[in-house]
């Protein structure tokens, strides 16, 4: 593999004008690259006579902060490994630093009286940041050697934890770069949480390649666009589906639609990146037609980023091409399997027992449990998930992603998930739109999406869920994905009675 970007982004001063921008409600902060650099060799001297060093493990628990980023950067400069913990599922506590043994965890959460002294408040950083390198040298990372602990999402139990080797991180990098090509003038604006280890690339994105990266929250992310005019945005499907519903808005007032794209985005879009779930194919085409090229993508935390669509290869419905160092393999059950030069690792961390065989094949190959298949061109379809497979008493087997995403594709719901609760046939819960249910228009699209279906894959009733299905209300992921089992236990007893719910015709 060429030259370790990791190393050289660590080791090198940023020559270039790129510059860093954290920015939220009330709040904006911009410093150039090379300052940036500066003040991540300062907290990682701190931090090297604070007791951590090469090999111990830093926890960070925290909202999107310039503190988050600083406290990653000098952990890569210190050959120190950091252990990303999403807000709201881990609790800064004894438990934590044992369970994952962590040398020092740094988190934003109040602290209460009594707390572990290895618990520390990570605005301590910004005091690290301006104390003195001295004569601080970084370390080199071998290829193998692992930077971070990566968790999955996770739609139910303890999330799995994945060490990330550095040569996975560079060779996805080289590999993503050499599609978009991302310059100087660029600005990349990223809002899910940092401790997605993919949020993390497009800072050493940027240290490396020169353009400009803008962090903030999802909470923030409206409020800023338009002033922060990006060039390219990166956002799970949920994030485009609510600013099209925007859009049109405007659009209903007369405004054009581009121009009302403009307004929300800024008007220096390159493209939009989305990923991580199946997006709406009338989302994505309303994107296009509104002049903002949005490109799909696919990948796992045990593979990274797989396949994508991109500038002179893209193909609509599927989620484009493997990736340089990458190799999409179709198994004998139909299951996508994912072959990389630089595997992300070979197992899991922390997980149960088996899991990671499950996952994990030799030759540094993923199992990745979706359904998929390639066309004659190697362009990668997602069909759905192999346990989300339905088996009817007659053998047949129902896929039911496509059935699902016919049904969202109607406009009427915001989701939609299938069970098979008895012989009588399929039932879907759908999270409706945020206002006054429309039960006509849902039953409207439940007769519009079994026209269009086989008489094994139709809907035989519609439960409408009380309210929209949210990450807060626990029903859906950090990237927006429809926790299933969670779905079937809050409406188990309207799935169950066939007297409930909206009926087909």
């Amino acid at each position: 593999m060429t030259a370790s970007i990791i190393n050289r982004i660590i080791t090198e001063r940023p020559a270039h004008e790129g510059s860093l921008t954290v920015t939220g409600l009330g709040h904006r902060t911009t410093l150039p690259l090379a300052e940036f650099h500066d003040r991540a060799r300062a907290v990682a001297a701190a931090l090297g006579r604070r007791g951590i060093g090469a090999g111990d493990r830093i926890g960070i628990l925290s909202a999107n902060r310039l503190e988050w980023v600083l406290l990653d950067v000098a952990a890569l400069m210190l050959g120190a490994q950091t252990a990303g913990f999403e807000p709201g599922k881990f609790s800064p506590d004894a438990e934590l630093i044992e369970g994952y043994a962590l040398d020092a965890l740094y988190t934003d959460v109040r602290l209460p009286d009594g707390a572990p002294s290895r618990v520390l408040p990570i605005a301590d950083v910004t005091g690290y940041a301006e104390e003195d390198a001295g004569g601080f040298a970084p370390v080199q990372w071998a290829a193998t050697q692992c930077t971070t602990v990566k968790f999955t999402s996770g739609s139910t139990g303890v999330p799995k934890g994945l060490e990330a080797t550095a040569g996975s991180i560079d060779s996805s990098l080289h590999a993503v770069q050499s599609l978009f090509e991302h310059k100087p003038g660029d600005d990349i604006l990223t809002f899910l949480p940092l401790s997605l280890l993919q949020q993390r690339y497009w800072l050493y994105s940027a240290l490396h390649w020169g353009h400009d990266i803008t962090i903030t929250t999802y909470q923030s992310v409206f409020a800023v666009l338009p002033d922060v005019r990006p060039t390219v945005v990166m956002g799970v499907p949920a994030f485009f589906d609510t600013a099209k519903r925007h859009i049109e808005g405007v659009v209903a007032g007369g405004v054009d639609p581009a121009k009302a794209a403009a307004e929300l985005f800024g008007d220096r879009i390159r493209y939009l990146w989305t990923g991580s779930a199946p997006a709406d194919p009338a989302t994505l085409r309303f994107y296009e037609g509104a002049g903002l090229p949005i490109f799909e993508g696919y990948g796992l935390n045990e593979t990274c980023i797989t396949t994508k669509n991109h500038p002179g290869a893209h193909r609509e419905g599927s989620v484009g091409r493997a990736l340089p160092g990458k190799e999409i393999i179709i198994d004998d059950e139909g299951v996508v399997c994912v072959r990389s030069d630089h595997p992300v690792n070979t197992r899991y961390t922390y997980t149960a027992s088996g899991d990671s065989e499950s996952v994990f094949r030799p030759g540094g190959i993923v199992r990745t449990g979706d359904l998929g298949r390639l066309d004659e061109d190697g362009f990668l379809y997602i069909l759905g998930r192999s346990d989300d497979v339905i088996v009817l008493d007659n053998a047949k087997k129902i896929i039911v992603r496509p059935i699902e995403t016919r049904f969202r594709d109607t406009g009427t719901v915001t989701e939609c998930v299938m069970y098979c609760p008895s012989p009588a046939g399929l039932v879907a819960v759908v999270s409706p739109h945020p206002g006054p249910v429309d039960t006509a228009a849902i039953g409207e699209a439940l007769a519009a999406v079994n026209a269009a279906s086989e008489r094994d894959e139709r809907i035989i009733r519609v439960i409408v869920a009380d309210e929209p299905f949210t990450v807060e209300g626990g029903l859906l992921t950090s990237q927006f994905k429809p926790i299933r089992k969670r779905i079937a236990d809050r409406y188990r007893d309207l799935i169950d009675n066939p007297k409930e719910g909206i009926h087909a015709h």
